[in-house]
């Protein structure tokens, strides 16, 4: 994947501002209400994600298997809350600890921001927490498929806060076992849309298998939409409008 994210460029908006935030794998673009921005925020934002880094990574260092399965894993009750949530939503999705954390981030720290902010976006690594008081897309990049990046979701505001993620076996460093160029799910929760996304990306090596994913989607209580690229094939189901892609926000 272009290290400079070329699917954040041309997000932008006159009543939001933006701006990113790094540490360690964990890379952030931000937006937020231009009126709640100030030039301290992104330190606080970086801070709020080191304290969230260093409980997670003590924990990992303490129970190693966890950051390797592929496999359902329960934590103990000394667990900080995030790894705790992390395992909750992957459990239910019926993948490994890990594969909920990208969207466990984003999702904590669009919290984070919305006791400074009516609006948040947080994009980590293609997963998304969103909460709006206006209509917003969200384009869809697929990497070497023909649909990538002529594809977007509309998000209306009542339906937000909300989680977008993407998983994909062509695209990006993060595992999959399938061969899908975009796994995107929805749902309220960003950590299980993530974990739900990886489920559905593994279960893709064919547009064959459009059927059992989205079928898997259907049955997964709490999941709202699902959307399948495979190569210049697509499917979706759910509480999803499909438009073409524009500005994202």
């Amino acid at each position: 994947m272009n290290s400079k994210r070329v699917y954040r460029q041309g997000s932008s908006s006159l009543r939001l501002s933006s701006f990113s935030v790094g540490v360690k794998e964990t890379d952030l673009w931000i937006a937020v209400e231009s009126k709640a921005y100030h030039e301290q925020l992104p330190a606080r934002v970086e801070q709020f994600v080191w304290r969230l880094r260093i409980e997670l990574e003590d924990y990992l260092s303490k129970n190693s298997h966890l950051a390797s399965s592929l496999e359902p894993e329960l934590v103990d009750n000394e667990a900080p809350r995030i790894a705790q949530i992390m395992a909750r939503q992957s459990n239910r999705a019926g993948v490994g600890f890990m594969a909920s954390v990208a969207g466990a981030f984003a999702e904590a720290v669009g919290q984070y921001l919305l006791g400074y902010t009516r609006e948040a976006v947080v994009e980590n690594g293609g997963d998304i927490f969103i909460k709006v008081d206006q209509p917003v897309k969200v384009g869809i990049y697929a990497g070497k498929s023909s649909l990538s990046g002529k594809l977007a979701l509309q998000v209306e505001p009542d339906k937000t806060p909300i989680g977008i993620c993407t998983s994909s076996g062509t695209v990006g460093p993060s595992l999959s076992l399938g061969k899908a160029d975009a796994a995107v799910v929805v749902s309220p929760s960003a950590p299980l849309a993530d974990a739900a996304a990886t489920a559905m990306g593994n279960m893709i090596n064919s547009d064959q298998d459009f059927g059992k994913a989205l079928d898997y989607a259907r049955k997964l209580e709490g999941i709202t939409g699902a959307l399948l690229v495979y190569r210049d094939k697509v499917a979706a189901w759910g509480d999803i409008t499909l438009q073409k892609a524009g500005s994202c926000s």
